[in-house]
C-alpha cells in the first residue's frame, strides 16, 4: 500500500508527481544561500556566461512538462491492466527493483545516442540542442530547459520507452520517474555538496555533466542521467579532476594528456 492509495490513482500520480517533485527539488536548490565554497562556477560566471534569463527558462520547462504530462496520461490509459474493479496487480518489490534498473538502462541508452546525435548533426545542434547549452553554467531549475522538440524526443519519448520496455505498472512508474527527475535536477545543480548521495553512488553526477557544458567537453560525457556506461564503451568519456579554487568553490577541470 502507498500513501496516496484511495485518494489519487496511480496513473494520476505517475502523471503529475514528477512535475511536483521537479519544482520542489529544483526550488530547494534555488532557495539555498549562495554557498560559494561549494559551487562549480562562480556567481559572476553564471551571470556573464548564461545566455537566457530565468523567466524564459521557467517557461521552457513548463512547456516541456505539459507535453510530458499529456503523453504520460495517454500512455497510462493505453497500458492499464486494471481488472473490472479497477485494481492493478502489483509485482513483488524485488521484481519492481529489477524493472526500475532495466528502465534506467533503457533511458540511459536512448538518451546517450539521441543526445550524441544532436551534437554531431550540425543542423540539429544549431536549431535544437543549442537551446539547452545556452545555460553554459547549469543550475537546478534549468535541468529540463530544452527546445520543445528535444524535450519530446530525448526526455518524453525516452521515458515512455523505459516504461514500456520494463513493463512496470503505473505505481512503479511513480517512483522511477520521480527518482529520474531528482537525479536530473541534481546533475544540473552546479553544486558539489558534501555527503550528496548521488555523488557517492553515481560517477555520472554534477561534475561529470558540468564537463559536458564546458566548451572543451561538449563532445564528451553525453551519458544521462544515471550511468556513464556508454561514454566509457564508445570513447566519449572525458576524465576530470575536481579541484578547489583559491577564491572558494570547486572546478571540474578536464585532465590533460
Amino acid at each position: 500500500m502507498v500513501f496516496w492509495e484511495g485518494y489519487v490513482s496511480d496513473e494520476a500520480m505517475g502523471t503529475f508527481a514528477p512535475i511536483v517533485v521537479y519544482w520542489l527539488y529544483a526550488g530547494f536548490y534555488q532557495l539555498l544561500p549562495p554557498l560559494d565554497r561549494y559551487r562549480l562556477h562562480t556567481r559572476k560566471e553564471e551571470e556573464e556566461k548564461n545566455l537566457v534569463p530565468l523567466a524564459m527558462v521557467v517557461k521552457g520547462v513548463l512547456l516541456q512538462q505539459l507535453v510530458q504530462a499529456t503523453v504520460a496520461k495517454v500512455l497510462f490509459l493505453l497500458t492499464s491492466t486494471a481488472d473490472a474493479s479497477g485494481v492493478t496487480f502489483q509485482p513483488s518489490i524485488p521484481f519492481q527493483i529489477v524493472q526500475i534498473i532495466l528502465a534506467m538502462l533503457v533511458m540511459d541508452t536512448w538518451q546517450y545516442f539521441v543526445h550524441r546525435y544532436m551534437h554531431q548533426n550540425k543542423f540539429l545542434y544549431r536549431h535544437i540542442h543549442s537551446q539547452h547549452h545556452r545555460l553554459v553554467v547549469p543550475y537546478a531549475i534549468g535541468a529540463l530547459y530544452n527546445h520543445p522538440l528535444e524535450g519530446l524526443l530525448l526526455d518524453t519519448l525516452g521515458g515512455a520507452l523505459s516504461f514500456l520496455v520494463s513493463g512496470m505498472t503505473a505505481r512503479t512508474a511513480v517512483f522511477f520517474f520521480c527518482f529520474a527527475v531528482v537525479k536530473t535536477v541534481d546533475d544540473h545543480c552546479g553544486l558539489w555538496l558534501p555527503g550528496n548521495i548521488f555523488h557517492l553512488f553515481f560517477k555520472n553526477n554534477t561534475a561529470y555533466h558540468d564537463i559536458h557544458h564546458q566548451l572543451q567537453g561538449t563532445k564528451y560525457n553525453y551519458s544521462q542521467p544515471f550511468f556513464s556506461i556508454w561514454d566509457r564503451l564508445l570513447g566519449t568519456h572525458m576524465p576530470y579532476n575536481l579541484v578547489k579554487r583559491p577564491e572558494g568553490g570547486y572546478e571540474a577541470r578536464i585532465k590533460k594528456d
